[in-house]
């Protein structure tokens, strides 16, 4: 096996130390697929950070949470975050809603609607790179849209934002992008799980090489799956 080269400089470091303690992870789904549930799930202490009402899914838990009114709210709760040592998990809850906030900020500074779409992105993407980029396993929900190819006619589902630019990237911002799925077994009981692989209808991707095709919709059991993989490979050869 291939062992690192030791160069002594600080500014090299090893893939194999990328990632080796927190996970970012962006799920999308359906409005009612347990996207917002999922925040009980993390078997750590997170933060939920909320643009939307709908939190009664959480009734039964003790999670704190930290609301979202507008764009000054979140740059505090960065702030905060920057040295918080109480939390190990950050939920945004969803991503979706606090760029429709950021939007309705934009709009109301100015009166043309292309001008406000454009600050919008511009902050959204700082946003979703800074909060990413925190210390701390990331999990940021995204309502689902679906885009149709007009040449074949295909459907395909993804994450769903204000502003095409914003919906087309949250992808390329996570190594981990899944698609929650929900439905009743032949009991009647609800099963929820996670898609890991983008097929022809879903976008989804899993650049840990960790997750089955599909995987409990657990992120506690994601993250210890995703960092018990610790297997180094040797480099492809030319």
């Amino acid at each position: 096996m291939t062992q690192p080269v030791q160069t002594g400089h600080p500014r090299i470091t090893n893939t194999n130390a990328v990632a080796a303690q927190h996970i970012k992870v962006l799920v999308h789904g359906p409005s009612g697929a347990g996207k917002t549930r999922l925040c009980a799930t993390t078997g750590g202490r997170p933060l939920i950070i909320s643009a939307e009402s709908g939190l009664l899914s959480l009734r039964e838990y003790s999670l704190d949470v930290w609301e979202i009114k507008n764009y000054t709210d979140l740059a505090e709760v960065f702030t905060f975050l920057r040295t918080d040592t109480t939390y190990d998990w950050v939920c945004l809850d969803s991503i979706s809603e606090i760029a429709e906030v950021v939007l309705a900020a934009e709009k109301a500074l100015t009166k043309d609607p292309r001008k406000a779409y454009g600050e919008m992105q511009d902050k959204m993407v700082a946003l979703i790179r800074s909060f990413r980029d925190l210390p701390k396993n990331v999990y940021m929900a995204a309502k689902q849209g679906k885009t149709k190819d007009e040449m074949t006619g295909a459907v395909m589902y993804g994450p769903s934002a204000p502003g095409q630019k914003i919906a087309e990237s949250l992808p390329y911002f996570f190594d981990i992008v899944l698609s929650l799925h929900n439905w009743k077994d032949e009991e009647g009981n609800y099963k929820s799980a996670f898609q890991t692989r983008r097929d022809a209808q879903y976008e989804a991707k899993d650049r840990s090489g960790a997750l089955a095709p599909v995987e409990p919709a657990n992120l506690g059991a994601l993250r210890t799956k995703i960092l018990a993989t610790t297997t180094t490979k040797e480099p492809p050869h030319a």
